[in-house]
């Protein structure tokens, strides 16, 4: 976990983020490190660009729930077909983030806001 924040700075991070050439699993790097670390404002614009990314590259995926936060939920087997991949595999990727980060991706369902 400490490792991850120690590898990157807001300048290298943004650096990548506007390079042309650079390789995409650095730059997926740098985007969850500002995610995970940056400040508020780089943040909430990530989240916006995010959101407006999945809505028109994964059109069929929409969220369940929402956090208290107003973060949007979504069902993992959800995730997993969109991504063409077994819901095993999804499950595991988010085990590994939130062990990698000490984060919590998964929430109970007794924790969001349902959609009216």
């Amino acid at each position: 976990m400490t490792e991850f924040k120690e590898d990157w700075t807001i300048q290298s991070a943004m650096e990548i983020l506007r390079h042309q050439t650079v390789d995409s699993k650095i730059w997926t790097e740098a985007v969850e490190w500002l995610l995970l670390y940056g400040p508020p404002e780089i943040k909430s614009l990530l989240q916006q660009a995010a959101g407006i990314a999945t809505s028109e590259e994964f059109p069929e995926l929409q969220a369940k729930a929402f956090t208290g936060d107003g973060e949007p939920c979504y069902n993992i087997a959800d995730i997993a077909k969109a991504l063409g991949i077994p819901e095993e595999e999804a499950v595991e990727i988010l085990a590994e983030k939130e062990q990698k980060h000490g984060i919590r991706c998964r929430v109970d369902e007794q924790e969001t806001k349902k959609l009216q």
